[in-house]
């Protein structure tokens, strides 16, 4: 495998060989000059005393009180820069930015039981949403079936409940799956939610080669920061690449994973390590991909990726930015990917749920804002945002369709998608930019002395680091040095009610219901035989798993049975305990 020397790319600039040679912005005479008339500045506003303390964005990152051309004084503009739609695509992966195409309004759904589900994607649907995005109750995305004891009290309450195909089946009743795009976050069991959505489609007959959407699908975030793991990383990471084949193969314009920074991030890390820990994360599936016998670009230009916006809105921007330049470094020049379509990082964003407060709850409407208008100044290509009340609960209709709104008013009403890219050439946000790809590729280098992601993880590496980040933020909104509006500052005495959406436990007893419904009509005999099928594939490391999950998933085996037929080859994992 070729790889790229990161004692050389762990600060910018990174110029491959054939590069021809730099073209500064700035001329030395003018620089001369910024640095001459910056110095006066410094005196000068060093007389008036700051009203306070801490100027650091949400990561604590220090910053530049004001730059100059002086601080992006290497900036070459082919290198670094271009036009839109060329490497690095610093300014993005499109020609004609959000002239050529909005971005898809994907907001996230799903409560109760399929049937609930169905209907509120109708309902956005039908008030301008432009793409569907599938939650799922934990018990799902622990592997478990709805009548488990692990799954009491859980039953529909943070994602809807699908235990068999009958479940998908009515998730999608009426809606085109051929002719929409749909993105499921589930991880551990993502396959199987893969192989039903499959066999849903095939039932209304379309054809899976035109078949567009996403799978999350990412297991390394889940042992770095959500937790929703089932198999040990190595058999998991398996599963994963079976993705990739049997996508590459069979569904070629469907994304097999979506590489998740947004659950790093309200993990509570900064939004360097989110970044770092994200696109590390997508090298080692690369790696993996690689080790299965794929050819890289016969997989990369399928795998997305899935960030965080947060408050700081020019720290969020530079991130964005960052990351597609990261990218397209890494996998040309140290996977060797040919098609440019592999260098290209596409993204969707979720405003973040971390910030949203309990306080006045009202207030989460600006944050929103000013996250999503971050979203889409860094060139986002999909994007959800997320209700008033999510802190409070699973959204309300109408908590929902305000979070479209603002969507649908920063696309058409603010006049921010008129021009592509438009804080480049800012010396605030090319330094800041600079400064991110910098302190990800030190972090790439620290993973890689590790041996990779894997072993990184396994060592407690990632974990520690956001746990220390996480800690440092919540010391600086406890001493008051960050002021969170209702928290710690501008608080009320009294609280108006919010009426939340309440999910009862009725739900359970039908869900349950339905499940010994279906388990009573099927072909028992089928359903073992399919399992059993499934474990001498699991056990075959030559055996592509997607295959027999489909034909799992068409005998009704439950999400639980097929969870324990892998488990009974792979194992469970167990988290080390960490100091």
């Amino acid at each position: 495998m070729t790889r790229l020397d990161i004692s050389q790319a762990s600060a910018p600039p990174l110029i491959p060989q054939d590069q021809p040679e730099q073209l500064p912005l700035f001329s030395e005479a003018a620089l001369d000059v910024a640095r001459r008339d910056a110095a006066k500045w410094r005196e000068s506003a060093s007389k008036k005393p700051a009203w306070k303390k801490d100027f650091t964005t949400v990561s604590g990152m220090e910053v530049n009180p004001l730059a100059t051309p002086d601080n992006v004084a290497s900036l070459d503009f082919e290198r670094d820069l271009a036009f839109p739609g060329e490497f690095p695509y610093t300014r993005g992966i499109h020609p004609a930015g959000y002239r050529g195409r909005l971005w898809t309004m994907r907001q996230f759904a799903g409560f109760g039981s399929a049937t609930q589900t169905n209907e509120r994607f109708k309902y956005m649907l039908a008030h301008g949403q432009t793409g569907l995005s599938t939650a799922f109750h934990l018990p799902t995305l622990y592997g478990y079936d709805s009548d488990h004891h692990f799954s009491a009290g859980e039953v529909g309450k943070c994602g809807v409940a699908v235990d068999t195909l009958a479940d998908m089946e009515t998730l999608f009743e009426g809606i085109d799956i051929e002719d929409i795009t749909v993105s499921m976050t589930i991880n551990s069991t993502g396959p199987i939610a893969l192989a039903m959505y499959l066999v849903v489609a095939q039932k209304q007959g379309a054809d899976w080669k035109k078949i567009s959407g996403t799978l999350q699908n990412d297991i390394l975030k889940e042992y770095i920061a959500q937790k929703e793991y089932i198999f040990p990383p190595r058999p998991s990471m398996r599963l994963i690449t079976d993705t990739f084949r049997f996508c590459a193969e069979n569904v070629p314009k469907y994304n097999p994973i979506s590489i998740s920074g947004y659950h790093i991030r309200e993990a509570g890390s900064t939004a360097l390590q989110e970044l770092a820990f994200t696109l590390r994360d997508g090298m080692e599936y690369v790696e993996y991909g690689i080790r299965a016998g794929l050819d890289v670009d016969d997989f990369a230009p399928r795998l997305s990726f899935f960030f965080n916006s947060h408050n700081d809105l020019f720290e969020e921007v530079a991130k964005f930015r960052a990351a597609r330049r990261v990218w397209a470094k890494v996998m040309r020049d140290r996977y060797g990917a040919k098609d440019p379509r592999s260098w290209q990082l596409r993204f969707h964003t979720q405003t973040a749920g971390c910030s949203l407060t309990a306080q006045q709850p009202y207030n989460n409407i600006v944050r929103v804002t000013i996250q999503a208008l971050a979203a889409v100044f860094g060139g986002t290509q999909s994007l959800h945002t997320n209700s008033l009340d999510e802190t409070l609960a699973l959204p309300t209709e109408a908590a929902a369709r305000i979070a479209l709104r603002t969507q649908q008013i920063i696309a058409h009403e603010s006049g921010v998608i008129n021009t592509v890219d438009p804080f480049g050439g800012s010396f605030f946000i090319e330094e800041l930019t600079n400064k991110m790809e910098a302190g990800c590729f030190d972090y790439i280098e620290k993973i890689d002395a590790f041996g990779g992601m894997v072993e990184a993880i396994e060592a407690g590496f990632p974990q520690r680091e956001i746990w220390d980040a996480s800690y440092q933020f919540q010391r600086s909104v406890d001493s008051g040095e960050k002021i969170v509006v209702g928290v710690n500052g501008y608080k009320m005495e009294t609280e108006d009610p919010y009426e939340i959406l309440y999910i009862d436990d009725s739900v359970a007893e039908e869900q349950i219901k339905r499940l010994n419904d279906v388990r009573a009509s099927r072909d028992a005999a089928k359903v073992q035989e399919s399992l059993q099928a499934l474990r001498n594939a699991a056990a075959d490391p030559n055996e592509n798993t997607m295959p027999y999950l489909i034909d799992a998933v068409k005998t009704y085996a439950t999400v639980g049975e097929i969870s324990d037929a892998l488990r009974d080859v792979f194992g469970t994992y167990q988290e080390p305990a960490l100091f």
